[in-house]
């Protein structure tokens, strides 16, 4: 049986991305099908309305109107700037809505202003999805992070941009820094996979781990590392090693789980514990450095890759297993690793 379809209402704030569009992306004129193209990917759009003053847009009214899109006029009177009446109207619709028809489960928000962040919480507060759609440079640092999930306008198929525009280069699939970097994708699918694994049964469904990904950073995609879907992206990392993926019970939604095959972890805690013996001589090895030590003997040794957030986990872990004894030493100012 088909899981019903999500029921969607958009609200665009046409000034806002209109007027963004010609500054951000130099002259580029804004394009509603791509957004009404990923939409149609995510449920069934119920309700499609734009606000405006009309009057300063005349070309693009004909574009909306042709994707079934109401106008709402909010016209300027006596020449007096009314940017927050378009805000205030919106707002209030949406509020409106949210209550008097149930059957609507998300709402997606077309704006990049910051004064649309309480509109957003107010609307997850009544148990609504919102999907948010901006432009990368005009919007506000406090709205994706408000959102469910949260789509940059240039990045969506369709958007033809000036071919004179270049593109701030994106992180690689092999972008993963060091312990003490941020960020990398390897680094968030691990980290996000580790902790499915921990506060479930340990069985997790890609679908599953793309859910907890875009609730963890709603601008995510994988897209923006040069992926066409998410499962190019885990069988990509498959191949590295990095993953492993199964069957899962439906098609499309494999089972995602770390490398357990051919006894990689159990080599991984062994080189730990040689290298431990090798250094130390006998005596305690300070925790800092050691990692690098076990990258001399192995380049591609990464902790993630079994499920530990950090190197501090991986140590222990080891020590869990009585392969390393670990105590902190307070005169060092670090954890002393020896073998018993």
């Amino acid at each position: 049986m088909e899981a019903p379809e999500d029921r969607i209402a958009l609200f665009l704030d046409f000034e806002n991305l209109a007027i963004g569009a010609r500054e951000d992306l130099k002259g580029h004129t804004f394009n509603f099908k791509p957004i009404a193209d990923a939409l149609a990917e995510r449920g069934r759009v119920v309700v499609r309305r734009a606000y405006a003053d009309w009057t300063m847009f005349d070309n693009a009214r004909r574009m909306l109107t042709e994707h079934h899109v109401e106008l709402i006029e909010i016209p300027q009177r006596m020449g007096a700037s009314r940017k927050n009446a378009a805000d205030i109207k919106m707002a209030v619709d949406a509020v409106e809505l949210s209550f008097e028809r149930d059957y609507i489960t998300t709402f997606v928000i077309c704006t990049g202003d910051s004064d649309f962040t309480p509109l957003v919480h107010k609307l997850r507060e009544l148990n609504k999805r919102v999907i948010g759609i901006g432009l990368r440079a005009s919007t506000s640092a406090l709205l994706p992070p408000a959102c469910d999930e949260f789509l940059f306008y240039e990045t969506l198929d369709g958007v033809d941009l000036p071919a004179a525009r270049e593109e701030a280069p994106r992180p690689s699939v092999e972008s993963e820094g060091d312990d003490g970097e941020e960020g990398g994708l390897e680094r968030l699918v691990t980290g996000t996979l580790s902790g499915l694994q921990r506060s479930s049964d340990g069985v997790v469904l890609a679908s599953t781990l793309k859910r907890a990904l875009i609730r963890k950073d709603p601008t995510f995609s994988e897209t923006e590392y040069g992926f066409r879907g998410f499962g190019e992206l885990l069988r990509s990392l498959a191949d590295r090693g990095v993953v492993e993926l199964a069957e899962g019970p439906a098609r499309g939604d494999p089972e995602v789980s770390f490398v357990r095959k051919g006894g990689q972890e159990a080599k991984a805690f062994d080189l730990l514990r040689k290298i431990v013996a090798e250094s130390g001589r006998g005596a305690p090895v300070p925790l800092s450095g050691l990692k690098d030590r076990i990258r001399k003997e192995q380049p591609g040794f990464s902790e993630k890759a079994f499920g530990y957030r950090g190197f501090l986990q991986f140590a222990r872990a080891g020590a869990a297993r009585n392969l390393v004894a670990m105590v902190w030493d307070d005169e060092a100012e670090d954890y002393l690793l020896s073998v018993p």
